[in-house]
């Protein structure tokens, strides 16, 4: 019986003897991305947080909760980096061509294939289709307000007559999908795209979104 109080006391005091505490968000999405939500537990996510078990569940109640406040966590970081790249295009382009491309590059490298990006596209990929009720507000945040945004631009660069697109939500899937095209493989097999790959897919991408919705006055090489 003493032995296992004594064990129980060491098990109790040993977060508080950690020499770095690491944020409960941060070591469960750590914890997630390496077990996937089935496989993860908390007394891992307290053990990699630094922190007792009981401290997780006064704060989340239970797995999923957790779960969910992780994925809001990303992808609220996530449209942080978004946010920067749509607010950096200029109002009235000089060079359509180059503008959109410098936004692909920074699309790519900044929020779709950073860390933040990364570690979504594997959740989705891997927890998706068995708990798709714990990614409604990805949903809803993630790729409803990369559209929503992104239609905006293009209905913005339609008014200006430097495009021409009936359907403005429609162009901005479209253009998602296309700077996406070449460099899914890439990451299929969890590798990290390179800047001469990120570029090539953006210049291939604009140049074909252009033939497409450009205007007889913008030049499409």
């Amino acid at each position: 019986m003493k032995s296992r109080n004594a064990a129980s006391q060491a098990k109790t005091i040993r977060p508080a003897q950690c020499l770095k505490r690491v944020p409960i968000l941060d070591a469960a999405a750590e914890v997630f991305c390496r077990e996937g939500f089935s496989g993860a537990s908390i007394d891992e996510i307290a053990e990699e947080a630094c922190v007792s078990r009981q401290t997780i569940y006064n704060h989340y109640r239970e797995k999923e909760t957790l779960f969910v406040a992780v994925v809001a966590d990303v992808t609220a970081r996530a449209n942080t980096a978004l946010f920067a790249a749509l607010a950096a295009f200029p109002d009235k382009p000089e060079n359509l061509r180059e503008e959109l491309i410098a936004f692909a590059v920074d699309l790519n490298r900044n929020c779709l294939y950073n860390q933040d990006g990364k570690f979504l596209r594997k959740l989705v990929q891997s927890e998706g289709p068995r708990y798709p009720h714990l990614f409604e507000a990805w949903r809803e945040h993630g790729p409803c307000k990369i559209g929503t945004a992104l239609g905006a631009i293009f209905a913005r660069l339609h008014h200006q007559g430097l495009l021409h697109i009936p359907d403005c939500d429609l162009a901005a899937r479209q253009f998602t999908a296309l700077i996406n095209a070449d460099l899914q493989m890439t990451t299929l097999f969890g590798e990290t795209p390179t800047e001469a790959q990120i570029r090539g897919s953006a210049e291939q991408a604009v140049d074909l979104f252009l033939r497409g919705y450009g205007v007889l006055a913008e030049p499409v090489r």
